[in-house]
């Protein structure tokens, strides 16, 4: 089993910043790329930013610029460093970690639970 568990939502106001992260645990050998994805009320799920293993990253429009990905893979962790957040940014943030090879040679996807960020004055 592989679980992710997200920390560091909260309410924020325009303007101002957050740190997001994510850890991975159980039974992992390897972790191929990891992401966050966001989903406002309303709205589908979307993806916000991704980063493989080799630390190449990719953004949504809306978060190049603001958000900054990052990830240390000898502690299975991703963070999201948020700035200059929008109210429109208000969501619940979810990582996603993709083809982590677990140590019984399974390939899985798992989902944290999410975190919410509400940015409001």
């Amino acid at each position: 089993q592989v679980q992710l568990v997200e920390s560091g939502g909260g309410l924020v106001q325009p303007g101002g910043s957050l740190r997001l992260s994510c850890a991975a645990s159980g039974t992992i050998f390897s972790i191929n790329a990891m992401g966050w994805y966001r989903q406002a009320p309303g709205k589908e799920r979307e993806l916000v930013a991704v980063i493989t293993s080799v630390g190449s990253t990719d953004y949504a429009d809306s978060a190049k610029g603001r958000f900054t990905i990052s990830r240390d893979n000898t502690k299975n962790k991703v963070y999201l460093q948020m700035n200059s957040l929008r109210p429109e940014d208000t969501a619940v943030y979810y990582c996603n970690a993709k083809r982590v090879l677990t140590t019984n040679s399974r390939f899985v996807e798992p989902w944290g639970q999410g975190t919410l960020v509400t940015v409001s004055s």
